[in-house]
């Protein structure tokens, strides 16, 4: 018995003695984090006082620096077509610290194809810019960020049209002025003129090469890189035809007016070339066709391609359904899409999914060339100028508008047959529109 409780003595001893350590550590820690604690606030301060000193030395040099806020918007870089990752920014509309309306444009991204316009979805004020001018930004990445907020509205200036007036005086004094020369005698400044006849003498000491360097557009570069791949891919082969233009150019004459005032746009040639290819091509499908891989793909509808000059480069918009489409519609379409264009304008959809293309190189006074197909298709037409030429008809050699017509084609699959069956029936539908009609 006494045994046993010497026992629990011995035990409730040992308890108080590691009940001692434990609050010994306790105190450690707690004198650690204090001397931790004195130490982060030292550090903090010193810090603090150091960057304010810096900034102090440092006031002419302009730092500006943002802060998130529940107003802020942040816009990334958008999709711009699936085949498209990157951009290159042309323009910045808008500058850090500039108001902007919610559709407003502020910053234009040129991509292999085309242009596209960056919209403000909010109105407000821009904060950060994320990217500067010719610098590529990814699909998905920061962009720009917006501080949401009211925007005044912009109130025309009306004290323009008071300063126009006082300055009119001014330029109605001028020709006092100029009665100046009256006095100087004419002569003594022609005898001046041979001492600065020497001064081009130093441009021919120049020995070396005279040259100015432009970077090439991202629409300009694809367009050089598609050409290449389509040389090194397809099998190309071209075949020519002439064509008569004495009856489509009687009858543009003789309808382009009534035409012009029933439908609201003008009777050009493109509608016929494009409507007598639509024809051509439901007869030869394998014109209409692609190769992918190992397969040709057949496609259903006829949407046709028509190059156009743009500011920036080649592009092929498409006009889609051309099946569908009768001559107005034709001319209506190639009027909207020239426009877009010219403009900068076209969206990425306005340029995919063409199966053949029309190039017109006789607007620029072509006489006759050999057209590169636009892949992943499988020909391309090539029109040039109308030129009055000898020509038998009927034994005759009379003299008629002719121009020459280019078919390139794609010889892995469309055999020289189908090639130049194709083109004479383009040939036969325009020397003989009512074959449009009648669907011959």
């Amino acid at each position: 018995m006494r045994s046993a409780t010497k026992l629990i003595k011995n035990l409730n001893i040992n308890k108080c003695a590691q009940s001692n350590v434990v609050r010994s550590t306790s105190r450690l820690i707690n004198n650690t984090s204090i001397n931790t604690v004195r130490q982060f606030t030292s550090s903090s301060t010193s810090s603090f006082t150091l960057f304010n000193n810096n900034n102090v030395n440092n006031t002419n040099i302009k730092y500006q620096r943002f802060y998130s806020s529940a107003n802020d918007v942040l816009i990334k870089v958008p999709s711009m077509g699936d085949s498209i990752s990157e951009g290159t920014i042309v323009a910045w509309t808008k500058n850090v610290g500039d108001s902007v309306r919610v559709d407003e444009v502020v910053c234009s991204i040129e991509t292999d194809k085309v242009t596209i316009d960056i919209n403000a979805p909010v109105s407000g004020k821009i904060v950060e810019l994320f990217a500067k001018e010719g610098e590529n930004v990814t699909v998905g990445n920061d962009l720009y960020k917006i501080a949401k907020g009211e925007v005044a509205a912009a109130t025309p200036k009306t004290e323009a049209p008071k300063a126009a007036p006082a300055e009119a005086p001014k330029a109605a004094e001028a020709p006092k002025v100029a009665e100046a020369p009256k006095a100087a005698p004419a002569p003594a400044p022609k005898a001046e003129t041979p001492k600065a006849a020497p001064a081009p003498a130093p441009k021919s000491t120049s020995t070396g090469p005279s040259e100015t360097r432009v970077k090439m557009t991202r629409i300009r570069q694809r367009t050089a890189q598609r050409l290449k791949d389509s040389q090194n891919t397809a099998a190309m082969l071209t075949t020519f035809n002439e064509l008569d233009m004495s009856a489509l150019m009687n009858m543009r004459k003789t309808y382009k007016d009534e035409f012009e005032k029933k439908h609201g746009v003008k009777f050009g040639f493109m509608s016929a070339f494009v409507k007598a290819s639509t024809i051509a091509l439901k007869e030869q499908p394998i014109v209409n066709a692609s190769v992918e891989e190992n397969d040709i793909v057949y496609h259903n509808n006829v949407n046709i391609n028509v190059a156009v000059s743009a500011p920036r480069g080649l592009v092929v918009p498409v006009i889609r359904n051309c099946e569908n489409l009768s001559f107005a519609d034709i001319e209506k379409e190639i009027g909207r899409l020239s426009g877009l264009a010219r403009n900068d304008a076209l969206a990425i959809e306005d340029s995919i999914g063409g199966t053949f293309t029309i190039s017109n190189g006789g607007v620029f006074g072509s006489m006759f060339g050999t057209p590169i197909i636009n892949p992943p298709q499988s020909a391309i037409l090539g029109m040039h100028a109308i030129k009055d030429r000898p020509y038998v008809v009927n034994g005759q050699v009379v003299v008629r508008p002719i121009m020459y017509l280019a078919l390139t084609y794609d010889h892995r699959i469309i055999d020289g047959r189908e090639a130049v069956t194709f083109l004479k029936k383009i040939k036969d539908v325009l020397e003989n529109p009512e074959r449009i009609l009648l669907e011959l």
